[in-house]
């Protein structure tokens, strides 16, 4: 699953019979994880394959603690170094803390009311009580770790038709926000970005330079494995963002989805302690914006013309 990796290799892909251990496995290095995150912790769930009594799966033991504030989890980094975790931060996967040991635990931190949660938890569910989706999802991870035993991200982006598919039979409709990381997904938003400069100024795509710039973070809406919206911002210092894009493609307006997608991009700038975000002013986005608490605000930045007019709002 996407949400759980990033293109970092973290070892040989191996696909074992079901260790009928592992939920005790998971219940004492749960107590120890609870014990290290303090009050934060409201609660901890054993997730993924080994979580799913009869399915094959690789040795490794995914745990999603549940927490009151995400930031303070950062206080209690050493607390987890003490039990032999390395702190991995987000790792690729916005609003989360990951924590990995000796390839045995991946601990996938995140605050209540996050909607990954309740995707993951589903998800298990699921599988446990639908024994014929549970072996051909057994068959499917064999057939992957044969073909990609040394490239875990595409055995896991392998799995992403099939996961989206039980998340639907499992109630889960939601959409997921991720940075743009695979072929498709940059293609697809590099198409957004040209169909949008095609038609509102007749010109290409002017910013393709910055594809590469670590201050300007590209995010894909996925609903299922569709891609159906994109935002472009930039990082600036001071405590200040630009959302330079915001799109939902047109069949999937009018389902809230933009006001998800901005809400996500608030939420993960407050968690990095930016103060202010502002936007360019143009007629496709500005009432939706204002609807957002969004009003007039000055704005200067070293990269395109600085007289443009921008509207901005307070993250504190």
């Amino acid at each position: 699953m996407k949400s759980l990796q990033t293109k970092e290799n973290l070892g040989l892909i191996e696909v074992v019979k079901y260790n009928p251990m592992w939920p005790k496995i998971f219940q004492d290095e749960a107590a120890k994880i609870k014990e290290a995150l303090g009050n934060n912790c409201l609660a901890i769930h054993h997730i993924g394959s080994t979580s799913v009594p009869g399915l094959a799966a690789k040795p490794i033991i995914d745990i999603l603690p549940v927490v009151i504030n995400l930031k303070d989890v950062d206080a209690s980094n050493i607390n987890m170094q003490k039990l032999g975790y390395e702190i991995k931060g987000e790792y690729g996967f916005m609003l989360r803390r990951f924590f990995i040991k000796e390839n045995a635990f991946h601990v996938h931190v995140f605050e209540q009311g996050n909607p990954e949660i309740d995707r993951h938890l589903r998800f298990r569910n699921w599988m446990i009580n639908n024994l014929e989706d549970r072996d051909a999802y057994a068959f499917l991870k064999e057939k992957l770790a044969e073909k990609y035993s040394n490239d875990r991200t595409s055995y896991c982006f392998g799995k992403d038709e099939f996961v989206a598919n039980i998340d639907e039979k499992a109630g889960w409709h939601g959409i997921r926000i991720v940075k743009a990381l695979t072929d498709n997904e940059w293609s697809t938003l590099k198409q957004f970005r040209e169909k949008y400069f095609h038609e509102n100024f007749q010109k290409s795509d002017p910013h393709t330079g910055l594809f590469d710039d670590p201050t300007h973070v590209h995010l894909v809406v996925l609903k299922k494995t569709d891609i159906i919206g994109y935002a472009h911002v930039q990082l600036c210092p001071d405590g200040k963002a630009v959302i330079h894009f915001i799109f939902i493609n047109e069949k999937n307006q009018k389902q809230n989805f933009g006001s998800e997608l901005l809400i996500f991009i608030e939420k993960w700038l407050r968690s990095r302690d930016f103060k202010t975000l502002y936007s360019k002013i143009s007629p496709e986005t500005f009432e939706f914006l204002k609807k957002h608490g969004f009003s007039d605000m000055q704005l200067n930045i070293t990269e395109g013309n600085n007289k443009e007019r921008f509207i901005g709002k307070s993250l504190i």
